[in-house]
């Protein structure tokens, strides 16, 4: 069976989806995100800077797009199970047919935007953690006073914690104490998938709940609880949820693996997941074998 994923925020880069403007498929959903969003992203993507690209209201739709053409450009695309990281879930949920082009790149803007509002309304962050078993990162979090607590499961032994600045400065520090071989606080604009971002979650539900959604062509894995959906009004129940809570990418490919996955194919810019996954593949098969 056949797994497609889709990468979230940062894998963006300048240049990307330049190569792609010469097919009209292509060209044609370009220019309609052109339209949708009021200015031309393709600028910007083929010819911004980083910095340009680092706008929260360019990167989310610019990854979106990318990956969404890649997938209506895909020879024989024909899934058996689709996933996205964080933003990503929206490109595979366009990408798997449970809403139109046009209503995903819509809800993406709406949910960058509600996104920075929530970042404008307290300094926060997040950090990496790497080489800690995630039951310790969990309780060492759950015992800090302050808001800080994990956000992105992205492979055994790598794990993204999010807060206030303080909390997660405090716990990094705890971290490195309980053995993390690495504590590092990352360059973002504020404290995703966390209770920080519940003035996001709570603007983005009404366009969420204002959305037609259908029943997708395949299972779609979803970041909340990493279970294979394809009933629409619970797919717009996860997605409302997705902002507050952690990303259970780990959890969603060893349950996709489990569930008959032989083969990953990302499609968006970058290749951030197919190391992930490589990583948590890895991690599955040596448990497997300790098994025997």
């Amino acid at each position: 069976m056949k797994a497609f994923v889709f990468p979230g925020q940062g894998a963006q880069f300048p240049g990307m989806g330049k190569n792609l403007y010469e097919s009209e498929t292509a060209r044609n959903l370009f220019e309609q995100a052109n339209d949708i969003l009021g200015f031309r992203i393709t600028e910007l993507m083929f010819d911004g800077t980083a910095e340009d690209l680092k706008q929260t209201k360019v990167t989310q739709p610019a990854v979106f797009l990318h990956s969404v053409i890649l997938a209506k450009t895909y020879p024989g695309f024909s899934p058996d199970m689709v996933a996205g990281h964080s933003l990503g879930e929206f490109s595979a949920l366009v990408a798997a047919g449970a809403m139109d082009f046009e209503s995903g790149l819509r809800l993406v803007s709406a949910r960058a935007c509600a996104m920075q509002k929530a970042c404008e309304l307290q300094p926060s962050t997040m950090a990496a953690i790497m080489g800690l078993e995630d039951s310790i990162v969990e309780k060492i979090c759950s015992g800090i006073d302050g808001i800080v607590v994990p956000a992105n499961y992205n492979c055994v032994g790598q794990l993204v914690i999010s807060g206030s600045v303080s909390a997660v400065e405090e716990a990094c520090e705890k971290l490195r104490a309980a053995g993390a071989r690495r504590a590092l606080v990352l360059s973002v604009g504020g404290a995703f998938h966390s209770p920080l971002m519940e003035p996001a979650r709570l603007e983005l539900e009404k366009a969420i709940q204002a959305t037609a959604f259908s029943s997708p062509v395949c299972p779609v894995y979803q970041n909340i609880d990493a279970k294979p959906h394809t009933e629409p009004e619970i797919i717009k129940q996860n997605l409302v949820k997705q902002l507050t809570a952690p990303v259970r990418w780990t959890q969603s490919v060893q349950n996709m693996i489990a569930d008959g996955a032989v083969s990953f194919v990302e499609l968006g810019p970058g290749t951030v997941l197919k190391g992930l996954i490589g990583k948590i593949n890895n991690s599955v098969e040596a448990e497997s074998k300790q098994s025997l």
